[in-house]
């Protein structure tokens, strides 16, 4: 059975840096066929596209507000993807959701909290 499992979450300072994992099993071949992507969901807002990394090794933030300051990147040997945040602001609290893509089937981590806050 395909899982996703996040962690890395909890509470940064403003300005400070967190780094969020997800880690995949039970999909074949592992991720390296997979599109992997991490968005995020705020209190009372629609889930949000935060970063993508295709299955060919593109890597594509979507919110210019992350530009230059989340990096998503991944390890297929350890079906792994990060996502690194750095100078983190407090409007980006939310939860983030690890989401894997496999033909026409996306699956979806159970999300991990993250607090930006002094």
């Amino acid at each position: 059975q395909e899982q996703l499992v996040e962690s890395g979450g909890g509470l940064a300072q403003p300005g400070g840096s967190l780094r969020l994992s997800c880690t995949a099993s039970g999909f074949t071949g592992g991720i390296s066929a997979l599109t992997m992507s991490w968005y995020r969901q705020a209190p009372g807002l629609k889930r949000e596209l935060v970063a993508t990394h295709t299955k060919f090794g593109h890597a594509v933030n979507y919110p210019r507000s992350v530009q230059g300051r989340f990096t998503i990147s991944r390890d297929n040997a350890n079906n792994t993807v990060y996502l690194q945040k750095n100078n983190v602001k407090p409007e980006e609290t939310a939860v983030y959701f690890c989401s894997a893509r496999k033909d026409a089937s996306t699956y979806w981590g159970q999300g991990i909290q993250v607090t930006v806050s002094s």
